[in-house]
């Protein structure tokens, strides 16, 4: 049984991790860090992602994590309803996208991947990797090394293993958005399962009342929420040096004057992510390269904005596995995965690019905003215009094709 490298041990690591098994293939996943050292807010699980968390049976574990949050309605900074859009799909048996906590989120997934048998190697931030031959060598920060025959670089945005196959591959692009993570006990203003988002005259703000149960929520149940701030990013030493109370009074200053329950959230709330630079990476140009290929956010990461990033992450996951286990040899392999699944991603990674500008418009830009969004979403952001993203399904049991020469599966 070949064995496979998976670094990163986040979300796209345990899911590659899970297929790849399935698959009939022995992966080990390395990761930089030890468990709970994960920071970060809550994130959308949409339908597109738990239906390919379903088709290798890992879904079961995440929903249990979070709680389902169908639907978002959109503000003006005035309290007027500005439409209201389907937060991801729902699948045929009703289950609807899902708001988890991030780190519970990676321990859901970590849980399930151990409970298979998958071994995981803390501490093992990747340096370099040599590929050759059947296989490929990878080195790590401590000195050891580790052979398999294939790396998936699963290792986010900043992903090492994105330099090692193209040292030219592109950097993060900064949005113009700096964000912050905050949960709020006791206080919910709403029923839960709408997020409500707030086009504030100085920033974004978005919340959803989180049950009690479970993981879900820290206490006795509460808001989540997270604001976006249109701002030049934080710097390391900016972060350093602002506490959260201040980065709490900034916040509450920003949306002081607009309508909805944003400066009450975040006066008597807590921060799980703050100062946050915000990326997106629309395109790589070599998603893989001898022995090694990338999946997630390490070769296409939208802005938050799209609520993707997880989903796109356990899609990944699923087809490469698929082209594995069915295509004869590592190269057709990995050129079917990315003919397959390039043009999707990047299509979803230009649209969340697009809705991200509309959060840092200038006064004259808000009323504009104001005055078409009604018109976008009663006309043209529907569950049928988005049903290509939302509705997207891979069937495991299909059998993987060689890509065409035209660069489509």
């Amino acid at each position: 049984m070949p064995r496979i490298l998976v670094i990163g041990g986040g979300v796209a690591g345990p899911v590659t991790a899970m297929a790849l098994q399935r698959a009939g293939f022995e992966p080990v996943v390395y990761e930089a860090h030890t468990p709970g050292e994960e920071a970060g807010s809550y994130l959308t699980m949409a339908t597109n992602g738990i239906d390919a968390l379903r088709a290798i049976g890992a879904d079961r574990p995440v929903l249990a994590a979070g709680f389902p949050t169908p639907v978002n309605v959109l503000l003006s900074t005035t309290g007027r309803e500005l439409g209201r859009v389907s937060n991801g799909g729902t699948l045929a048996d009703g289950t609807s996208a899902h708001t988890i906590r991030r780190p519970d989120l990676h321990a859901a997934l970590r849980d399930e991947a151990a409970r298979r048998g998958i071994a995981f190697e803390y501490g093992k931030r990747l340096v370099g990797a040599e590929a050759g031959g059947q296989g490929v060598v990878a080195s790590f920060a401590d000195g050891s090394r580790a052979e398999g025959a294939l790396l998936v670089g699963a290792d986010g945005i900043h992903s090492p293993t994105r330099r090692l196959i193209d040292p030219a591959a592109p950097s993060p692009r900064y949005v113009g958005l700096v964000n912050f993570g905050g949960y709020t006990p006791g206080m919910a203003p709403d029923a839960p399962g709408a997020w409500r988002m707030i086009f504030g005259k100085r920033a974004f703000f978005g919340s959803v009342s989180a049950p009690a149960a479970g993981k879900a929520a820290p206490g006795p149940g509460g808001s989540v929420w997270f604001a976006n701030v249109p701002r030049p990013a934080t710097t390391p030493a900016e972060r350093a040096a602002t506490s959260e109370a201040d980065w709490l009074a900034e916040l509450a200053e920003l949306f002081a004057g607009d309508h909805g329950p944003a400066a009450s959230l975040i006066a008597a709330g807590h921060l799980e992510l703050a100062g946050d630079n915000t990326h997106d990476l629309p395109r790589v140009p070599h998603w893989w390269r001898d022995r090694m290929v990338l999946v997630g956010d390490a070769a296409h990461a939208p802005s938050p904005t799209s609520g993707q990033g997880a989903s796109l992450a356990a899609e990944d996951a699923v087809v490469l596995a698929r082209c594995l286990r069915d295509l004869p040899d590592v190269p057709a392999a990995l050129a079917a995965y990315e003919a397959a699944r390039r043009r999707r991603v990047e299509r979803i990674v230009a649209d969340a690019a697009r809705a991200g500008g509309a959060k840092t418009p200038g006064p004259a830009g808000r009323v504009l905003r104001d005055l078409l969004l009604p018109l976008v979403f009663r006309f043209l952001v529907t569950e049928r215009s988005t049903a290509w993203m939302y509705d997207h399904h891979i069937d495991w049991e299909a059998r993987a094709t060689a890509a065409a020469r035209s660069g489509q599966a």
